[in-house]
C-alpha cells in the first residue's frame, strides 16, 4: 500500500510539471516538488525498515511454511543436552539510546517495564560485537515435575546444568534478530533482573501477541512463580558442567 501511495504521488508530480512547466512561479513549484519527493523518500525507507508491526508479521506469517508440532521435550542432563537455538550478536550499538532508536526505527514495539529496564544505568551494552549461542529449554525439561516454579530454582537448576544468565542486552538485540516469531510465543529472558525506577525487579520477555512484535517486562523477583511449561532463554557455555556429585565427593577429602 505506502509502495502504491508513493508511485502515485511521484505520478501526480510528474504530470503536475508537465502542466506548469511554463509558469511564472517555477521556483515555488520545485520546492514543492523537493518537499514531495522528500516525503518519497522518508516513506520508502520507513517501509523498509518496518518489521516489527501486526501487518509485517502477519504478512510473513502467511508467506513462511507451516512449522511442525513440537514433540515431547527430553529432560536435560547438563547443557552437552541443549543444541543451539539461535546464534545473535550483541555489542553492536554505542549505546540503549542508539539500541532503543532502531528498535523505533523498525516498528518494535516496547512496554512499560521494558522502556524503564532499557533507561536505567545498570542496563549495560557490551563493548565490542561479539556472536552469542542462546539455548531454549522450559522448566520442565531442567526436571521440574510440580506445575510451576520459582525464579530463584530454575537459575540454581539452569547453572547446575551448564547454562549461563543471559546479559541483559540479549532482550532487545533477540527482539530486532528474531522477526520471524510465532504468533502467540513468549519467551522469557533468564537474565539477571533490573531494578525499576521504583525499584521493582524486572526480567524482559521477547513476545509476539499478535499485534506486532514486541519486548516486555516481567516479575523478577527470585519468589516470583513461573509455569513449568514457560520458554526461557538462556546462554550455552562451552564449559562443562559441574555436577553436584562431583563437588561432594571433591568435598569428602578436604579437611575439616
Amino acid at each position: 500500500m505506502k509502495k502504491w501511495f508513493a508511485m502515485s504521488i511521484a505520478k501526480g508530480i510528474a504530470q503536475w510539471i508537465a502542466v506548469n512547466r511554463h509558469s511564472r512561479s517555477l521556483v515555488g513549484h520545485y520546492f514543492v516538488v523537493l518537499i514531495l519527493s522528500a516525503f518519497i523518500v522518508q516513506l520508502s525507507s520507513s517501509a523498509a525498515q518496518a518489521q516489527c508491526s501486526a501487518r509485517d508479521v502477519l504478512e510473513r506469517h502467511l508467506k513462511s511454511t507451516p512449522r511442525n508440532a513440537e514433540g515431547p521435550q527430553e529432560l536435560i542432563r547438563s547443557s552437552g543436552d541443549v543444541a543451539t537455538w539461535k546464534t545473535i550478536a550483541i555489542g553492536t550499538f554505542a549505546d540503549s539510546l542508539k539500541l532503543r532508536t532502531a528498535m523505533d526505527s523498525m516498528g518494535c514495539n516496547v512496554g512499560g517495564q521494558a522502556a524503564e529496564i532499557l533507561a536505567r544505568p545498570t542496563f549495560i551494552l557490551a563493548s565490542q560485537k561479539t556472536n552469542i549461542e542462546l539455548a531454549l529449554v522450559s522448566p520442565a525439561q531442567l526436571g521440574f515435575t510440580s506445575d510451576s516454579v520459582t525464579l530463584a530454582d530454575l537459575y540454581a537448576r539452569a547453572r547446575n546444568l551448564g547454562l549461563q544468565l543471559a546479559p541483559s542486552e540479549v532482550g532487545p538485540q533477540l527482539r530486532i534478530q528474531y522477526f520471524d516469531q510465532p504468533i502467540g510465543e513468549f519467551l522469557v529472558i533468564g537474565m539477571e533482573p533490573i531494578k525499576t525506577w521504583s525499584g521493582e525487579p524486572i526480567i524482559l520477555n521477547v513476545a509476539n501477541g499478535g499485534a506486532g512484535l514486541i519486548l516486555i517486562g516481567q516479575d523478577g523477583r527470585p519468589e516470583a512463580n513461573l509455569p513449568v511449561t514457560s520458554r526461557f532463554i538462556f546462554v550455552r557455555s562451552h564449559q562443562p558442567a559441574v555436577s553436584t556429585e562431583s563437588v561432594e565427593s571433591v568435598a569428602a577429602f578436604l579437611p575439616p
